[in-house]
C-alpha cells in the first residue's frame, strides 16, 4: 500500500449519499457524472485499478476510463479480472480478445491454493474441499473472518464460504500484491439492495478485513436500461469504426450493421444469447431468448438468473470486501 494512504486522497466520501438513478434523468447527465468520478479516480489515486468481469457494467466503466485517460492525458490503469474457476468460457474469450484489442494490462486474480487442490483432486463444482487442506492464509479467512464451523465447504461460487474464498480473497490478495489504493468498479444503485446506499467514493480502510483502499464507482447512477442506451449510442459507435455514428440497437444476435459480427462488438455474446446478468456457468441461467437489452427491464429482475442463495448473502459478503 502506498505510504500515507488515504491522507493524500482528496475526494468527497458523501458524494451520492441519498441519491438514486432518478436524480440523473437523462443519459447525458449520467455520462457527465461518470466522467467526473472517473477523472477524480484516475487523478487522485497513486495505483488505481479497474475491476473487469467482462460484463456490461464493468466494460462500460472501462470505456469511461479509456476515454477519460485519453482526453486528459492520464494513464490507463490495469484491469483486475477475478478468475473464480467457474466462468463461462465465452467470458474468458471476451476478456482476452478485448484486452488485446484495447492494449490492456490485465491482472488475473485467483485463489491458487484452492485452484491447485481442485485440479490435483479432480473436483467438480459442488464437491467438498476440506478446510484442513487449505493454506494457513485461507484457513484464517474460513475460521477467523467467516467464522465458518464446518469441516469442508463446497467448491461452489454462489455460497458464503465459496464466494468469499474464490472471489474476495483472490481480489484482496491482488490489491495487496499490486499496492492498489483505488478500485474503480461498476456497481449500480439499482442492481442489488445491498448496493443501494453506496457513494461514488466509498472507503474500505479497515486493515483487519482488506488491504486499505477506496472504491471508485462511476456508474452508480445508471440503471440497466441506461447502461444499454450508453452501449448502443456511445460505447459501440466510439469503439467500432464500422458501426453507425448515431447508434443502432440490434434486434437479434445476427442483426448487426455493415456486416459486423458479435466478435467485432465489445458486448459479451452471453447478452446476445439472453443472459441479463453474468455470474458462474454453474448457477446462472438466461432469463429469456431475446437479447438482454430487448427484455422487460422494468417488469422483471435483472439478477433473477443468479443463484438466489448468494443474493441473500450479499450484505454479509460486502462487509467482507465483496464487490
Amino acid at each position: 500500500m502506498p505510504p500515507n494512504f488515504p491522507e493524500y486522497v482528496d475526494v468527497d466520501y458523501d458524494d451520492g449519499d441519498g441519491e438514486d438513478p432518478a436524480d440523473y434523468p437523462h443519459v447525458n447527465d449520467r455520462i457527465e457524472k461518470a466522467i467526473e468520478v472517473t477523472r477524480q479516480g484516475l487523478e487522485q489515486y497513486e495505483n488505481p485499478a479497474v475491476m473487469w468481469t467482462g460484463g456490461k457494467d464493468s466494460t462500460l466503466v472501462l470505456y469511461f476510463v479509456k476515454e477519460v485517460a485519453e482526453q486528459y492525458d492520464l494513464e490507463v490503469p490495469p484491469a483486475i479480472f477475478i478468475d473464480h474457476y467457474q466462468h463461462f468460457e465465452a467470458i474468458h474469450d471476451f476478456v482476452d480478445h478485448w484486452a488485446d484489442e484495447w492494449d490492456l494490462e490485465v491482472i488475473y486474480a485467483r485463489n491458487d491454493d484452492i485452484g491447485t487442490y481442485v485440479e490435483e483432486n479432480g473436483l467438480e463444482p459442488g464437491d467438498d474441499v476440506p478446510v484442513s487442506e487449505l493454506s494457513e492464509h485461507n484457513r484464517h479467512h474460513v475460521e477467523n473472518i467467516l467464522e465458518y464451523e464446518e469441516d469442508a465447504f463446497p467448491f461452489l461460487l454462489d455460497t458464503y464460504a465459496g464466494n468469499h474464498l474464490l472471489k474476495t480473497v483472490a481480489l484482496n490478495d491482488a490489491l495487496e500484491e499490486y499496492d492498489v489504493d483505488g478500485v474503480i468498479s461498476g456497481v449500480r444503485w439499482d442492481e442489488q439492495e445491498a448496493r443501494a446506499d453506496e457513494t461514488f467514493f466509498s472507503p474500505r480502510h479497515d486493515p483487519d478485513i482488506y488491504p486499505p483502499h477506496d472504491r471508485v464507482q462511476p456508474i452508480l447512477q445508471f440503471d440497466e436500461a441506461a447502461v444499454w442506451e450508453a452501449f448502443w449510442n456511445f460505447v459501440v459507435p466510439d469503439t467500432v469504426a464500422e458501426f453507425p455514428d448515431d447508434g443502432y440497437v440490434p434486434q437479434s444476435d445476427d442483426d448487426l450493421p455493415n456486416d459486423l459480427t458479435q466478435d467485432d462488438i465489445p458486448v459479451s455474446p452471453k447478452y446476445f444469447a439472453g443472459f441479463r446478468s453474468l455470474g458462474s456457468e454453474i448457477s446462472t441461467e438466461k432469463s429469456d431468448e431475446d437479447p438482454a437489452w430487448l427484455q422487460d427491464l422494468e417488469g422483471t429482475t435483472e439478477r433473477a438468473g443468479r443463484a438466489q442463495d448468494k443474493e441473500d448473502l450479499m450484505e454479509r459478503l460486502r462487509d467482507l470486501g465483496y464487490m
